[in-house]
Formats: C-alpha cells, sequence, structure tokens
C-alpha cells in the first residue's frame, strides 16, 4: 500500500485549536463498520453504546512537560524534545537548531541546565544532564508542556490541565492519549454506574506519533519504540470479559497498541508486565483482544489513520471521514470523538 492511499483533503479551519468547554462537550461519531452504518451522537452519550459486560481499558499515561529552549555553548538557539526519560541523568530527545549539535557538544538549557550531547541515532539524541537536581525535577521545573505540532499558539495554563486526562497518573509520555481527554469525572461515574469495568494500561505515547510517514510505501516505514505496562488485573478483567461474552473497548489507539502488541508477543495471549513496542498496524493486520476502538480524528496520511483504517475498513473509514468533514466535526488532539465497531 501506499501513503497516499491515506491521504485526504482536511479543510484547516476543522482542526481544533483549544480544547471543548467542557470536557465531555465533543461529539461523537458512531461507526458500525460490519454494517457500514454511521451515526452522530454526543459524547456525554457514550453510555448508550455500552453494556455491562464491557471493559474499557484506559491509558493512564502522564504528559511530561518535555519542551525546552535553550542555546549551544557557541551561542545558537537549540529547542530540546525529551522523547524518553533514561535515568534521573540522561534522556533521549530530539533537538531541533540551525545546525545539528555534534557530539560532546554542550547545551544550556532554560539558562540553568548544563547538558552535553553524549549520543545520536538518526534523529534522536543522547543527553546527558550535569546539574544536581534529576531529569523528571528539571523538566517539572523548566520545562514546556509539549502541544502537538499542529496546535499554532503556545501553551497556556488551561493547557496544562485539560491537555491531560483527568486519570493520569504514571509520568513519562510526550503527548497526550487524546481519545481519554473527553472524560471527566461525571461521564466515568456514569459508566461504573451501568457496570463496565474500567481497566487500565500504560504507554508512554512518545513524540514519534506525530512523525510523518516519509515513504511511499507503508511496508517501509519505521515506528519508534514506545514502553507499555499491563498490570495482573487488567489481564484478568479483559480474560473474564472474553469468557462472559463482554466486549473490549480501548480508550484510545494506544490503548489499543499497548495490548496488541503485548497480544502479538504471547501468540493472542496476555501477559502482565512491561514491554517495549514498534508495532505498526496497517490494513490487513488481525487484531487479537480489540472489539471496539474509541478514537479521535486523525491526520491525514498517518500511521493512526492506517490502525483505524485496519480496524473499521478502509472505505469504511474514508466513508466516515468524509461525512464529518461534512458535518465540521473538529479534528485531532482537541477535537471530537469517534467510536468504532472492529469490521470482522
Amino acid at each position: 500500500m501506499k501513503t497516499q492511499d491515506f491521504d485526504f483533503y482536511l479543510p484547516p479551519e476543522l482542526i481544533a485549536q483549544f480544547p471543548a468547554e467542557q470536557r465531555s462537550g465533543s461529539r461523537l461519531l458512531y461507526l458500525d463498520s460490519i454494517k457500514n452504518h454511521w451515526q452522530d451522537a454526543l459524547f456525554v452519550h457514550l453510555s448508550d453504546f455500552l453494556r455491562t459486560e464491557d471493559v474499557l481499558v484506559f491509558n493512564d499515561t502522564q504528559v511530561i512537560k518535555a519542551r525546552l529552549l535553550g542555546k549551544k555553548a557557541s551561542g545558537g538557539k537549540v529547542e530540546v524534545m525529551v522523547e524518553r526519560v533514561l535515568d534521573d541523568r540522561h534522556a533521549v530527545a530530539t533537538i531541533r537548531a540551525s545546525h545539528a549539535p555534534k557530539l560532546d557538544s554542550q547545551l544550556i538549557l532554560a539558562d540553568a541546565i548544563p547538558l552535553t550531547v553524549i549520543a545520536r541515532e538518526q534523529e534522536f539524541y543522547t543527553l546527558r544532564f550535569e546539574h544536581e537536581k534529576t531529569v523528571a525535577e528539571l523538566l517539572n521545573c523548566y520545562g514546556l508542556l509539549p502541544l502537538p505540532p499542529y496546535i499554532a499558539r503556545p501553551a497556556t495554563i488551561t493547557d496544562e490541565a485539560r491537555y491531560q486526562t483527568v486519570y493520569a497518573k504514571n509520568s513519562g509520555a510526550v503527548a497526550a492519549p487524546t481519545a481519554g481527554l473527553h472524560f471527566d469525572i461525571d461521564v466515568l461515574a456514569q459508566l461504573r454506574t451501568i457496570g463496565v469495568t474500567i481497566a487500565y494500561v500504560t504507554l508512554h505515547v512518545g513524540a514519534g506519533t506525530f512523525q510523518p510517514v516519509r515513504v511511499e510505501n507503508i511496508a517501509d516505514h519505521t515506528m519508534h519504540s514506545e514502553t507499555y505496562h499491563i498490570p495482573q488485573t487488567t489481564v484478568e478483567a479483559i480474560q473474564h470479559a472474553k469468557l462472559s461474552g463482554g466486549r473490549i473497548l480501548a480508550v484510545g489507539t494506544t490503548s489499543l497498541r499497548a495490548l496488541e502488541a503485548c497480544a502479538s508477543l504471547h501468540q493472542g495471549g496476555l501477559v502482565a508486565g512491561y514491554g517495549d513496542t514498534r508495532i505498526f498496524i496497517t490494513p490487513g493486520y488481525r487484531f487479537q483482544i480489540i472489539d471496539r476502538l474509541l478514537t479521535n480524528f486523525h491526520l491525514p496520511c498517518s500511521t493512526l489513520l492506517m490502525l483505524i483504517s485496519a480496524f473499521a475498513g478502509m472505505e469504511n473509514i474514508r466513508q466516515a471521514y468524509q461525512h464529518a468533514i461534512k458535518e465540521q466535526y473538529r479534528f485531532f488532539s482537541y477535537g471530537d470523538a469517534m467510536l468504532i465497531e472492529k469490521n470482522s
């Protein structure tokens, strides 16, 4: 398949620049991929599409303040985006500068943090922070919230709350699991009232989620590695639902990737624990765990659009997106939601 097979025209004004006034105030497009039928709804009515036996799997990762501004020792400006914290002194990051920094060169970030570039692999640099505070402490003190590149404005105090799920717990992501941004305390309480089981995984979303597919043939694209954790309680909840006829709903492509990556490693089963994955889901992939997916609307030619095309069928997604554009749904991180039934 070609990257251009997943292209479409998106009017720029449909790219949401701000969150909805209320978390659960977005719209919801329901797509039954088997019947090729869609329905316009509101997110606050999500429970209408659920039943007692269902399990909803959320990604409880927490976004870190991963963006740091500074300069080279020579004076040139740099922007560092931390991709992954390795330990108290080291991190992997991308660096934007007029000229790529050399190995062993020095950077000063936020006029307070000296660091050394110690390695490079493709666009990722390994950095050593030369400071008495840990990397996590420095990011919390001096870092900026890493809003996605298609949000054309600086991050605000409001974003520090709204670009974070209400159940975020495990720090490490540089991008929010945006399908979860729609949930507020009232919606979660409503789901528990109808008997839905709520479970969690952790997948630390990397900056690679925003990287464009630069190859013509999608089979030549390489995903960046992401770290995930699946608790034993989540494994047991999914196993129980499978035996009792319940449906597994992934809240976001990140939850889906964690579960499907684990299943791919364990012959279709789930095993609690930690792992790293570069899973790249494209049409033709056979889903082993997930029955339904709640997600936002994605970029043209993106790996996430390829994933949902695998889940729902390319033509179903093409038609549903045409409808969403016609009806002026809001796209991307702060946009509206879509609930998809698996196409098989």
